[in-house]
């Protein structure tokens, strides 16, 4: 072969992708309030691109062709006289900027649990010590409420504290002989590469400095029972049954045969073995369960009351609407500022013969990203519409009737309905919401897998769910249906579901086997 370099000529199919069409993607996966965000910040970035007031839109719509244009006249006449009174002020008089003051809100920390239990230790009579060491458990404590590692890591903690916060104590006659020690220990220093031998963990035992003593597994026992008795009743607990322990000890019509039953046997109260409990302890298998019911008052994890996590709200981009016995489906897109070409940059790209080049390629590109943006919003609000009508049409049993009605359904039958490919589909349903007659619903609730039926059609694995919640629910509580059981329910309905495929959507739903729903 001869080396060099060569030339050829040929002729291929490529799929890019712009990068409008990456930001248009990125539009049709933004729930509303990513949109809202995301357009506002283009008003910031695009000088090309105004937003329209709600009072502009409503005259535009009842305005005729000859007023607007009188109108459109009238907004390129320049007032120098009121500019002139102004003192050149464009903006308008000062009056109205003092009317039109704004405060940017400013975000407030809520307190949280360890505040909460900070405040309460601080109107306690507690030594430095106690202070100190109580700070550290509250450190240790999670959102639940619980002591998230274990005492002797809280031990162990505040003990490194408490040597790295004391000053060093060296006398005046021994910084010579420190001194020595150091150039010694310089001296003997191994060379560059050698590993060096890591220093032992230290041993918390006898003093950490003259008069200043480790802290005890028994002072860290002190303080956590202190601080265990704080609110909320049951803080602080190192593992569910100490929870609820705690939370009985401050509750005076807590029941005696429950809170042994906490005590001694909790593992098989758990499991709800009511015969051996009644034989354990000579009583009836009701008693046993009765005690066990009134475990129910009881909060499994009282620091979720105090947490500081925001609540989560949404706001649905459709609403669907019954008007006259038809389902009609809207837009919720009022939050959604309206966008228009600015008139004055309009004008402006008129006269580009008068511009430099590198204006007229700004201008150029600007008014082409603001075009693009406008169609591209369009584009999304066809699509969602488009999308959630067959959505209603295809599921309009559930709408009349309830879940257990509900179709199944996937995203690809959906892209080939409305012509597009089934990526755009999963996008549109992504993080979207939808108000409707039964709730305020995600886009994905209405898509599920599909169960083969007797009769030939299929039945949502929703709708089996719901079907299975209402049997259970149904039941006698002397005789719980079994798993099989429920099979044959099933198979009575004309549907066809293993019992490995109850027991699973069972675990989804949160119901306890049949053992352990039974009630003696």
């Amino acid at each position: 072969m001869k080396p060099g370099l060569q030339q050829h000529t040929g002729l291929r199919q490529e799929l890019r992708i712009n990068p409008r069409l990456y930001q248009a993607m990125d539009m049709l996966y933004m729930p509303m309030m990513e949109l809202q965000q995301h357009l506002k910040q283009e008003l910031l970035t695009n000088p090309f691109l105004e937003l329209v007031e709600p009072e502009e839109e409503e005259q535009s719509n009842d305005s005729t062709p000859d007023q607007e244009k009188e109108k459109a006249e009238k907004e390129r006449e320049i007032d120098w006289e009121e500019i002139l009174l102004n003192g050149f002020d464009v903006g308008g008089s000062r009056q109205q900027f003092e009317a039109q003051e704004y405060v940017e809100p400013v975000c407030v920390e809520t307190p949280d649990l360890v505040d909460h239990l900070r405040d309460q230790l601080q109107l306690l009579m507690l030594t430095p010590r106690q202070r100190l060491l109580g700070e550290e458990l509250l450190g240790h404590i999670n959102d639940d409420g619980y002591i998230a590692t274990s005492l002797e890591d809280v031990w162990r903690s505040a003990n490194t504290f408490l040597l790295s916060s004391l000053p060093p104590q060296e006398d005046e006659e021994d910084e010579d002989d420190a001194l020595e020690e150091r150039d010694e220990s310089a001296a003997d220093t191994p060379a560059a590469g050698v590993p060096r031998r890591e220093a032992p963990e230290p041993e918390f035992g006898g003093d950490a400095a003259p008069g200043v003593p480790f802290f005890t597994m028994d002072e860290v026992e002190e303080i956590l029972a202190i601080i265990q008795r704080l609110d909320p009743a049951g803080i602080a607990a190192r593992d569910l049954r100490e929870c609820i322990l705690l939370q009985m000890a401050e509750d005076p019509k807590a029941d005696p045969m429950a809170v042994q039953l906490v005590r001694e046997a909790f593992e098989d109260l758990k499991a709800h073995r009511w015969n051996d409990l009644a034989r354990r302890y000579e009583v009836e298998p009701s008693a046993v369960q009765g005690a066990a019911d009134t475990l129910a008052r009881y909060d499994p994890k009282p620091g979720l009351q105090y947490s500081n996590r925001s609540d989560g709200y949404i706001i649905p981009d459709l609403v669907v609407d019954k008007v006259d016995e038809q389902y009609h489906v809207f837009l919720n897109d009022t939050g959604v500022p309206r966008l228009r070409l600015s008139r004055s940059y309009q004008d402006l790209a008129r006269e580009r013969g008068k511009l430099t080049q590198e204006n007229r390629e700004f201008i150029t590109t600007r008014m082409n990203s603001a075009n693009w943006m406008i169609q591209a919003i369009e584009q999304r609000r066809q699509t969602m519409l488009k999308v959630m009508n067959f959505i209603v049409d295809r599921q309009r049993p559930f709408f009349e009737k309830g879940v257990e009605y509900l179709k199944p359904l996937t995203l690809r039958e959906v892209a080939e309905v409305i012509g597009m490919h089934e990526s755009t589909v999963s996008r549109v349903t992504n993080e979207k919401y939808v108000q409707t007659p039964r709730g305020v619903l995600p886009l994905k609730f209405f898509f599920s897998s599909a169960l083969a039926t007797a009769s030939g059609e299929e039945a949502s694995a929703r709708s089996i769910r719901a079907k299975l919640q209402k049997m259970v629910g149904e039941e006698d509580l002397s005789k719980p249906l079994t798993d099989q059981q429920i099979v044959h329910l099933f198979q009575e309905q004309g549907i066809q579901i293993a019992r490995r495929t109850v027991a699973k959507y069972r675990d989804q739903l949160g119901i306890l086997p049949a053992r352990m729903r039974k009630r003696v």
